[in-house]
């Protein structure tokens, strides 16, 4: 079957190549596991809560409707780390096309987690669509402002950890001469490297990153990661290396910052305003492809 559902996931399995499979838990609709052609894309940790204790740490966590910790806005300073997608059930909506093969989740207020929707009492509805193709993984999100009267103010990023072999082999190329928010440093800069390289702790926003580069992780050379986005001008580049994995009680191995490096697409350096009645749509595609260092 190419659609398995039970009560907490969802599996999506090729109907080409039962080696290439997608797993979204219901809660958070967070993808946590993409096999292609029998191998991992994702990182995901051993100790990664699946049963809705918490946020799961690994594959895709859903970042909405702010990022990080908001300290001035009224209603979203009051919300959690990373807003309220992640830690709430979707609504299965179950498959809208058969090639390629797509499934839909959906949340609203009537759904979300009913204390963080006390919290930001805001009239919205999410539609994440989920499309497995031989070669890719594309993950949509649809934004709607279902309120007649107000504008919905809001972050959103896909907090995507990819699986690599080892952080020291491993660079990511395409975002150089983009101004970034180094967020260890507390200020901005351009980034006049030619590649970003992980030596140590790594946090940064990289702003308004043209949207036909192709940002790739690389290791040794040979790209293992091509990520290509649709109306996402940021993108977060994030290691936490060693003393901050320690302190995540989530976090294993307390050696997995080696085999992964999380780059997230999002909008966040400023927030997306969406009028009454108005919708908003923006994508990553996760895939393969030779290396194409794309210069300024």
């Amino acid at each position: 079957m190419p659609i398995e559902e039970s009560p907490t996931e969802v599996i999506l399995t090729h109907p080409e190549d039962s080696s290439t499979k997608v797993k979204i838990l219901k809660y958070g609709a967070t993808v946590f596991s993409w096999e292609l052609k029998g191998e991992e894309q994702l990182w995901l940790s051993t100790a990664a809560k699946l049963d809705g204790s918490k946020p799961v740490r690994g594959g895709i966590p859903l970042v909405f409707p702010v990022f990080g910790k908001n300290h001035d806005d009224e209603h979203l300073s009051k919300l959690p780390q990373h807003g309220l997608a992640r830690n709430s059930v979707w609504e299965f909506l179950g498959q809208t096309k058969a090639e390629p093969l797509t499934v839909q989740f959906g949340l609203g207020p009537e759904f979300a987690n009913p204390e963080l929707t006390k919290l930001w009492p805001f009239e919205y509805s999410l539609i994440l669509s989920v499309e497995l193709g031989k070669e890719y993984l594309k993950t949509e999100i649809e934004v709607l402002n279902t309120s007649n009267t107000e504008t919905l103010k809001f972050n959103w990023l896909f907090h995507t950890y990819l699986k690599i072999h080892d952080i020291e082999d491993t660079l990511v190329s395409n975002l150089n001469s983009s101004k970034l928010y180094d967020q260890m440093l507390k200020e901005s800069y351009v980034d006049k490297q030619p590649v970003v390289t992980v030596h140590e702790e790594l946090d940064r926003i990289y702003q308004n990153v043209e949207e036909d580069r192709l940002i790739q992780v690389v290791d040794k050379g040979h790209p293992v990661h091509t990520l290509k986005r649709h109306n996402l001008p940021d993108t977060v580049v994030w290691n936490p290396w060693i003393e901050k994995s320690k302190g995540m009680g989530d976090f294993e191995p307390k050696d997995g910052y080696k085999t992964m490096i999380c780059i997230e697409p999002g909008h966040v350096h400023d927030f997306v305003k969406l009028p009454p009645g108005e919708k908003w749509v923006a994508s990553q595609v996760l895939y393969k492809d030779e290396l194409k260092f794309q210069s300024v």
